[in-house]
């Protein structure tokens, strides 16, 4: 279930240096780490674009696979910038405004990686049920060994 929390008046508080403070640093502790891109070259030799991200890592991405870059002239292309607090890209004579997610979740190939990574991520997580059925099984030895049957 989904907590909702009730948005506090606070429109008698004065505007000081000290409520700025902590309304940034509420701002940043609240932050989850999402996909927002920290550079962003349009690389001319490979016609493709590199999103860079905060941790040093990018993706390069042809513009041939994105019908809505492959229209763009090389002008425009070197035009875009980073929009939406780096999850987007922007390019503001046109008007256009893309998701970097939806960009990457174009591709299939980045696609089945992005999906590997969940299911690895995923599958290291330990439930309570799991611990719970860990205890149990070593209570009795360890886990059942498998009988061996023989196919008919």
């Amino acid at each position: 279930m989904k907590t909702v929390v009730i948005a506090k008046e606070r429109a008698d508080e004065a505007i000081s240096p000290q409520v700025l403070g902590r309304a940034v640093a509420r701002g940043k502790s609240a932050q989850r780490p999402n996909l927002q891109a920290r550079q962003l070259r349009y690389m001319k030799d490979l016609r493709a674009l590199l999103i860079g991200f905060a941790d040093k890592s990018a993706v390069l991405l042809p513009i041939k696979n994105y019908p809505e870059l492959a229209r763009l002239d090389r002008a425009e292309l070197e035009q875009l910038k980073l929009g939406f607090a780096g999850r987007a890209l922007c390019l503001d004579s046109r008007d256009l405004h893309v998701s970097i997610a939806g960009l990457l979740a174009a591709s299939e190939d980045l696609l089945s990686v992005a999906k590997t990574v969940v299911a690895i991520r995923n599958g290291s997580r330990v439930s309570r049920a799991k611990a719970a059925a860990s205890r149990e099984n070593g209570k009795k030895g360890g886990r059942p060994r498998k009988s061996a049957t023989l196919a008919s």
